[in-house]
């Protein structure tokens, strides 16, 4: 009985002592996606200003070397990087083409992994943030302090509420991140096959 006991009050001073934690971490969380929150619309005005291009008219852009401005950051940033790859080697092989399309698109989808986990964290957070104080609440009750009780239950509903609604504010900036980063690395993905295409063209020029 008395290991049980002290089993018991271990889980309940360290139940007790995430509170805080939890707290501090919605807080964090709240701050992260106002943070987030500017550079998504500032993401958002860029694209909005950009003319969506169809790929014969990607193709014909890139063949004919016009501004890059009418791509997306991202692309636009691809482009520079192959460009001054083969601009420093002289001459670019599929290989180095394959491992920077590999290497980017990998950055493009890590750049989803912190709003993805602020979906789940969220509202995980608030729930452990709800039942926290729900315990500690019913056991004032227990002794008859209703006024901690109130207390207790004010902080797990706005707990609840809070995480809910990171969950949902962040959620709604993934699904929307997600459908610019798969145009992107389409776009991408189109752009390295016209520069593989204009590499065979090069090797069968030298070799003619």
């Amino acid at each position: 009985m008395e290991i049980g006991a002290f089993v018991k009050s271990l889980i309940y001073l360290v139940s007790g002592s995430l509170l805080y934690p939890v707290l501090f971490l919605l807080v964090f969380l709240i701050f992260y996606l106002l943070i987030y929150c500017g550079s998504f619309f500032m993401e958002w005005l860029d694209r909005s200003k950009l003319t969506r291009l169809t790929p014969k008219e990607t193709v014909s852009f890139l063949c004919k070397k016009q501004d890059i401005a009418a791509f997306p950051y991202y692309v636009r940033c691809y482009i520079e990087e192959i460009c001054s790859i083969k601009k420093d080697n002289n001459f670019i092989n599929e290989i180095e083409i394959e491992n920077l399309l590999q290497g980017r698109t990998i950055v493009l989808w890590k750049s989803l992994d912190r709003v993805k986990m602020v979906v789940r964290i969220g509202p995980g957070l608030g729930l452990i943030g709800t039942l926290i104080p729900m315990g500690t609440g019913l056991a004032g009750l227990s002794q008859g302090d209703m006024t901690r009780l109130s207390s207790d239950l004010v902080i797990a509903f706005t707990t609840t509420v809070v995480g809910l609604a990171v969950g949902l504010t962040a959620y709604f900036f993934y699904t929307v991140k997600r459908r610019w980063v798969e145009e992107d690395i389409k776009d991408i993905e189109l752009i390295t096959e016209i520069f593989a295409f204009t590499l065979g063209r090069e090797k069968e020029h030298e070799i003619s």
